[in-house]
């Protein structure tokens, strides 16, 4: 039987948790302001997207490869939510950009010690992808891939303040449920694949959307032992499905 120490501090596990305690605070101050037990003068500094998207980013502190997301979303959440704090005397707002701008220089200079996951592929080169199991993470960056023909079972992309277009009509989906996970925060995802691919997009949207361009041919089925699914979140992004 697990230990209450063991189950915390697995990350899948305790990423639940925190979303879970997240989820019933939230539910625990709507109720103290229906109830009138907290001014509905304060509800407007609770619920809306600046914490939304610090509450995403809190989740995504307890995975290991999620870290750096749950960073820049608390930080981007953070510098729209103290406005509605303080009355600062001047353009607080005004400062988004040039600090943006200077946060782009720095991860420039620093790119090169993030790993291999930092891709930008220029142009519609091959890319050989020997899992066939697609991890990428465009941060203030983008790429541009045409993956090799393998058998696809899936993957992992984040896009923040960037982009990726991947075309896959090259491959093959591999039998059964394979799962592509995305996060997208200010960023979008273009998706290439084949027009009878059995697709099952399960997306959650705030301000953004994830839908299905694809051209359908008669041969298209909805019955299939191989089949994607899409899940994940955008955030003042998205995404989208094409074939030729």
């Amino acid at each position: 039987m697990e230990t209450l120490n063991s189950f915390c501090f697995k990350p899948k596990r305790m990423k639940k948790v925190v979303f879970g305690l997240l989820i019933v605070l939230a539910g625990s101050l709507l109720l103290a302001f229906n109830i009138g037990y907290l001014s509905s003068d304060y509800k407007y500094l609770i619920f809306n997207w600046q914490v939304l998207l610090i509450a995403i980013g809190l989740t995504n502190l307890f995975s290991k490869e999620g870290w750096l997301t749950g960073v820049v979303l608390i930080a981007v959440g953070a510098f729209f939510w103290l406005p509605l704090l303080y009355a600062f005397p001047y353009n607080f707002k005004g400062l988004f950009w040039p600090a943006l701008i200077i946060l782009f220089g720095i991860l420039i200079i620093l790119k090169k010690g993030f790993g291999h996951k930092w891709h930008t592929h220029h142009g519609r080169k091959e890319f050989k992808l020997d899992s066939g199991f697609i991890e990428e993470t465009n941060i203030f960056s983008g790429s541009k891939q045409k993956i090799s023909p393998v058998i696809f079972t899936g993957g992992k992309i984040t896009n923040i303040f960037g982009g990726s277009e991947i075309d896959l009509t090259k491959t093959t989906l591999a039998e059964g449920k394979n799962i592509l996970e995305i996060f997208c925060a200010f960023g979008g995802i273009s998706l290439i694949i084949p027009s009878d691919w059995v697709v099952h997009i399960e997306v959650t949207s705030v301000l953004g959307g994830f839908v299905d361009k694809r051209t359908y041919t008669n041969n298209t089925s909805t019955i299939s032992n191989r089949e994607l699914y899409i899940k994940g979140n955008t955030i003042f992004g998205g995404g989208d499905l094409k074939s030729y």
